[in-house]
């Protein structure tokens, strides 16, 4: 698993995409920031912040998962890989490790900084901002391995990164379906499966365990059907 997240993160910084993730997403959110609570004065609201934040994963994370396993499939380097002595579960962990890594480095030192002239201009509430840190952060954890899982389905890098944007664009709007919708079975349903529904406790102050069981094992099934796609890859190839 070191040998693959070693990999995956030498190669983001010996292509465009890292440098392309960091520059959008410092540029992004430093004016977003900005936007909400430097020039709002005294209606800054920095949960307003991180709520529109999640907007932007819509083309960040396509950034990071797009090439992670689409590029493996049309260079044929899959096969090596595969044929590696390591398992199925460790080149997919490493592989998303590397990802969050890059997602989570930017994110948490960004966030780290930001808060800095809220603390000495201002007077924030440290457990309602830590709680946006988490729920931001599980957000995005969940969507990188639904990246990395429509990744591994074609050998098309631009195919994945719109499946991933189409992905996201979905989980984020779901909830908005509701006002269509009569039955509240579904309603009931759909708010279940909504991203914001479940981050919206997070941003309010709440750490409720089944959020962080909704975003963990959304992660969790979405890691377990890529190592299904790739023992399926192996075993065509036998």
């Amino acid at each position: 698993m070191l040998a693959i997240f070693k990999r995956e993160m030498r190669a983001y910084f010996t292509s465009p995409v890292g440098y392309m993730f960091c520059a959008i997403f410092y540029a992004v959110s430093g004016f977003l920031f900005m936007l909400n609570t430097v020039q709002a004065g005294e209606s800054a609201n920095y949960a307003s912040y991180f709520s529109i934040l999640l907007f932007l994963f819509i083309v960040i994370i396509p950034l990071l998962t797009m090439k992670l396993v689409s590029e493996e499939r049309k260079m044929k380097t899959d096969q090596l890989i595969m044929t590696a002595p390591v398992t199925l579960f460790d080149i997919v962990m490493g592989k998303y490790l590397a990802a969050l890594t890059m997602f989570g480095s930017a994110f948490l030192s960004s966030s780290i900084l930001y808060y800095i002239p809220l603390a000495i201009y201002g007077k924030p509430n440290a457990g309602l901002y830590i709680g946006c840190v988490i729920g931001v952060f599980l957000v995005g954890s969940a969507f990188i391995s639904i990246g990395i899982f429509i990744s591994s389905l074609t050998e098309n890098q631009f195919i994945s990164a719109f499946g991933t944007i189409g992905a996201i664009i979905f989980l984020l709007f779901v909830s908005a379906l509701n006002s269509f919708i009569n039955n509240e079975a579904i309603r009931n349903f759909l708010n279940g499966l909504s991203i914001t529904t479940r981050y919206t406790y997070f941003s309010n102050g709440i750490l409720r365990y089944d959020s962080l069981l909704y975003f963990i094992s959304l992660s969790a099934v979405f890691l377990f059907f890529t190592v299904r796609v790739f023992e399926r890859r192996r075993w065509s190839k036998s």
